[in-house]
């Protein structure tokens, strides 16, 4: 999708936009069973950087100073952490420098959101597993989330737990993170009122696989106390695999049968729609990037023998993963 985006280096894209966009403006709108959206207004391109990608080595560093103000109508920084005592923390030495560099291209473009996205994990364990478990774990993270969104000057909150009931996550996270999002909702609404600011935001990024769909999320629950929702339509296929396959198809191939019959963009936006999220909150999302393997025969098409990721970028230095600033 070049162009959707100016300087792609740490970057994923999330678009939605009304069927009745004129054409060549926006991709969804081929996807003609997608029911009207309410207005041009309501369209949003959501990016995502990340405080990592500071590190790659010379013309590949990434900072908020790359980003330009008028690209998106959201930005999403990624990303930070839940501390020990269930408290929003920052990961990067210079992560609060990063905020500050961030929401100062508000100044250039007061109409952009940002968004402090948390999440990763911690010896290999998502942080959201012990803090939503008790009441007051949750009270005690909704409270410091509201503090250190208005003390940075965030917009808003955006959820990345991959995933509720997996990875270590047992049976009733599920029920648990809806209870999150709902009192995050109410709490953000009271803080409004408190305050006289404008409500902060809620996203998050979920599956887009539809057996972690069912047994992660109460889709209804969650939808109606979430400002929008970003799918995660990529890394449907890679190395991890043991052939060729697109990162992020938009419609199912001939290739795909089994548990591969619904890996693509098409199948995954139609599961959520079905079980009650709102059209005009999902959006779905484009990798900048794609996914690289070492070919074991002559075959490089579709379906062709694997064996591992290929060689890392000179940037981006991830075996089975090139940007598209590496690719192109």
């Amino acid at each position: 999708m070049p162009p959707l985006f100016c300087h792609p280096l740490s970057m994923n894209f999330y678009v939605t936009c009304p069927v009745s966009t004129p054409k060549g403006q926006c991709e969804i709108q081929s996807l003609d069973r997608f029911p009207l959206l309410p207005s041009a207004a309501s369209t949003k391109l959501v990016c995502h950087m990340t405080n990592w990608s500071q590190y790659r080595p010379t013309t590949g560093k990434f900072t908020p100073e790359n980003i330009d103000p008028f690209l998106c109508t959201h930005v999403i920084y990624a990303l930070a952490t839940i501390n020990s005592f269930n408290q929003v923390a920052p990961i990067e030495w210079n992560d609060e420098t990063l905020y500050t560099s961030l929401n100062h291209l508000k100044n250039v473009n007061p109409m952009m959101k940002t968004l402090l996205s948390v999440g990763g994990t911690v010896n290999g364990l998502s942080p959201f597993i012990g803090m939503v478990s008790k009441p007051e774990g949750r009270q005690a993270f909704i409270k410091s989330a509201i503090s250190y969104l208005r003390s940075h000057g965030f917009d808003g909150l955006n959820l990345a737990w991959e995933f509720p009931t997996q990875n270590g996550s047992p049976d009733g996270d599920r029920e648990r993170f809806t209870k999150l999002v709902r009192e995050l909702q109410k709490a953000f609404e009271n803080d409004a009122k408190d305050t006289r600011l404008t409500q902060l935001l809620l996203s998050a990024n979920v599956a887009a696989l539809q057996p972690t769909i069912n047994s992660s999320y109460e889709v209804a629950q969650i939808a109606s106390s979430l400002d929008f929702i970003n799918v995660m339509t990529y890394d449907f296929h890679g190395h991890w695999e043991r052939a060729t396959g697109h990162n992020s198809p938009l419609f199912r191939s001939s290739h795909d049968s089994g548990t591969h019959y619904n890996f693509n963009v098409d199948s995954a936006i139609t599961y959520w729609l079905d079980n009650g999220a709102p059209a005009e909150k999902l959006l779905m999302g484009f990798p900048t990037y794609g996914r690289t393997y070492r070919l074991t025969t002559s075959n490089t098409g579709l379906g062709a023998p694997t064996n591992g990721p290929a060689d890392a970028g000179p940037y981006t230095r991830d075996a089975g993963y090139w940007s598209y600033y590496e690719v192109r």
